[in-house]
C-alpha cells in the first residue's frame, strides 16, 4: 500500500512545538509534503531559523513517520524558518521590521552593548534579517565595535523624502549617532535633543525588511527609554546585568520599568554578562568574580526567563576593540555562549508572539 499525503500530516500531527505546546500540524508549520514510494520529503516552517530546538524537532517529525506510517520509509525534512510577529498594519513606523527588542541595563559598565553587538550578529548569522540602533546616545560603541568608525552615511531619496541608509556589516545593519558626529566632541544634549535625535535613526532611516531590529539602550531609566517605548511597540526587553549585588538591584529597577502598567513591555529576559572568569591558560577553570548565578537567581525570583551565561575572557574585549564581535569566532567558548543565548532569545520572541497580545505604543505624558 502507498503512503499517503493523510497519513504523512497525521503522523505529523503527534509532533508537538516544544514551545508553543501545539502540534506541527496544527500550527500550520508543515508544507510542500512529497511522496515517491517509500521517499517521503516535507518543509517545517519554524517560527525563527535561530531556534535552539531545530534538530530535536526534525528528529521527532522522522520519527513520526517511521513508527506510524512506513518503517522502511525514507525521510527528507527541509527545515525553514518565517519569523513571527505581532505587529499591525497600523505601525507605520518601521513597518518592515518584524520585532523590534530593547537591550537594557539598569547599571553602566555591565557590558550590554557588547551583548547587544555579538546578539545581532548572532541572530544575523542563522539567517535572520537584523537591524541594530545605538540607542546610546551620548556613548555610542557601536561604531568601534564593527570597525566602521570611519564609515560615511549615505541617502536616497523617496517620495520626495530623504532617508539615510543604514551601514551593513556582518548581515547587520546599523545606524549610531556615533556616525553623525566627531567622535573626539562630548555630546552635550539635553534630554529633548537626545530623544528627536532616537526618533530620525527610526524615521529617518532605510530599514526595509527586518526579522528582528535590537535597540541598544544607554543605562539606567530616563528620557531615551521613553521616547523608544512611546515611539514605536516594542516586542519586548532584554535586561543585561552581572551577578555582582550592585548590578542586580539596578536590574531589578529596570525590570520594574518595563512591567509599569502605562508601559508594559514583556521582558523577554535576562542575560548575565562575566558570570565567571576563565583565563586563557586555564579554559577549564572557572573564578567567580563577581558573585555566582545572581542573574538567574533573580530571573527565578522576579518570574523573568533566563537567557544565559557569558563569561568573562580577553577575547569578547579584544574583539570589541578590532571591530570584529567575538561570536564571528566560532572556536571561542564565548561564541557558543552568545549563540546559545541568542537562540534563547529567539525562542522567547516566538513564545510572546504566540501568547501575548501586540505592545502598544505608550503614551508617555504623564512621565
Amino acid at each position: 500500500m502507498s503512503i499517503t499525503k493523510e497519513q504523512v500530516l497525521e503522523a505529523l500531527s503527534h509532533v508537538e512545538e516544544p514551545d508553543l505546546k501545539k502540534d506541527l500540524v496544527t500550527l500550520n508549520m508543515i508544507r510542500d509534503v512529497a511522496i515517491d514510494g517509500k521517499k517521503v520529503s516535507f518543509t517545517v516552517v519554524l517560527t525563527t531559523p535561530a531556534c535552539p530546538l531545530k534538530a530535536l524537532i526534525e528528529r521527532a517529525c522522522i520519527n513520526a513517520i517511521v513508527h506510524f506510517v512506513e518503517p522502511e520509509a525514507q525521510v527528507s525534512v527541509h527545515m525553514t524558518a518565517d519569523v513571527t510577529s505581532k505587529r499591525t498594519a497600523e505601525n507605520t513606523l518601521l513597518p518592515g521590521v518584524k520585532n523590534i527588542i530593547a537591550v537594557a541595563s539598569g547599571k553602566g559598565g555591565v557590558g550590554k552593548s557588547t551583548v547587544a553587538v555579538n546578539l545581532a550578529v548572532a541572530l544575523a548569522q542563522t539567517g535572520a534579517k537584523v537591524g541594530l540602533i545605538d540607542a546610546d546616545i551620548y556613548g555610542p560603541s557601536l561604531p568601534i565595535m564593527f570597525g566602521v568608525e570611519n564609515e560615511q552615511l549615505f541617502v536616497n531619496e523617496r517620495d520626495g523624502r530623504q532617508f539615510m541608509v543604514p551601514v551593513e556589516k556582518f548581515g547587520v545593519k546599523m545606524l549610531s549617532i556615533g556616525f553623525m558626529v566627531d567622535p573626539d566632541q562630548a555630546i552635550v544634549w539635553r534630554g529633548p535633543m537626545a530623544s528627536k535625535a532616537l526618533r530620525q535613526l527610526f524615521s529617518d532611516a532605510d530599514w526595509g525588511d527586518l526579522d528582528y531590529m535590537l535597540i541598544d539602550l544607554p543605562p539606567g531609566t530616563g528620557d531615551i527609554h521613553l521616547t523608544l517605548v512611546s515611539a514605536v511597540p516594542v516586542t519586548g526587553a532584554v535586561v543585561v546585568s552581572t551577578p555582582q549585588k550592585v548590578a542586580l538591584a539596578d536590574a531589578r529597577k529596570g525590570i520594574g520599568m518595563f512591567r509599569l502598567d502605562n508601559i508594559k513591555v514583556p521582558v523577554l529576559g535576562l542575560v548575565e554578562n562575566m558570570a565567571w572568569f576563565t583565563p586563557a591558560e586555564l579554559p577549564e577553570s572557572k573564578y567567580f568574580i563577581f558573585g555566582k548565578e545572581g542573574c538567574k537567581n533573580l530571573a527565578s525570583e522576579l518570574n523573568v526567563p533566563f537567557l544565559g551565561q557569558i563569561p568573562l575572557v580577553q577575547s569578547i574585549c579584544d574583539s570589541g576593540d578590532s571591530g570584529s564581535p567575538v561570536v564571528l569566532d566560532e572556536n571561542s567558548p564565548a561564541s557558543l555562549a552568545f549563540m546559545t543565548v541568542a537562540g534563547n532569545l529567539a525562542q522567547q520572541v516566538a513564545i510572546r508572539n504566540a501568547t501575548m497580545q501586540p505592545t502598544l505604543p505608550v503614551q508617555a505624558a504623564g512621565y
